[in-house]
């Protein structure tokens, strides 16, 4: 349940977490593969602007989500920029051609499930908080 433009952002970021995370295991499976360029994502730029998306701001107000006809009017979701999968060159090849460095995914996966874990324990915060807020309300 979307309680803020923040859930959006954070599930947003979940669905990059995730796509790394396979392209990451893709590459690692790949170690061996003559010719194989690792592949990345690049998604903190389509973060960002869905970021300023959700929060724009009109006269210092942030705008609220409409879940009934008389509540005011909601944070509309629409397209905007999209996450780029990037050949991760800059790495020296192999004699083989391939990219892959084991050490630098094995690096980058253990980042990436950090991250992904740290939005999977603010999502359940936020729900738990949630919860707290319709479970005192129901005791009045």
């Amino acid at each position: 349940m979307r309680t803020s433009p923040a859930d959006i952002l954070m599930e947003k970021a979940l669905d990059y977490r995730a796509t790394r995370q396979e392209l990451i295991s893709a590459n690692i499976a790949n170690v061996d593969t003559p010719y194989y360029r690792a592949r990345d994502i690049s998604f903190e730029e389509a973060l960002a602007a869905k970021k300023a998306q959700l929060f724009k701001k009109e006269s210092g107000v942030l705008k609220m989500a409409k879940t009934d006809a008389g509540h005011m009017e909601g944070v509309a979701e629409s397209g905007g920029v999209k996450a780029e999968i990037f050949f991760r060159d800059g790495h020296t090849a192999r004699n083989d051609a391939n990219t892959v460095d084991l050490d630098v995914e094995t690096t980058e996966m253990a980042k990436n499930m950090t991250m992904y874990n740290a939005l999977v324990a603010a999502l359940k915060k936020n729900g738990a908080i949630l919860r707290g807020v319709i479970d005192a309300s129901a005791k009045v």
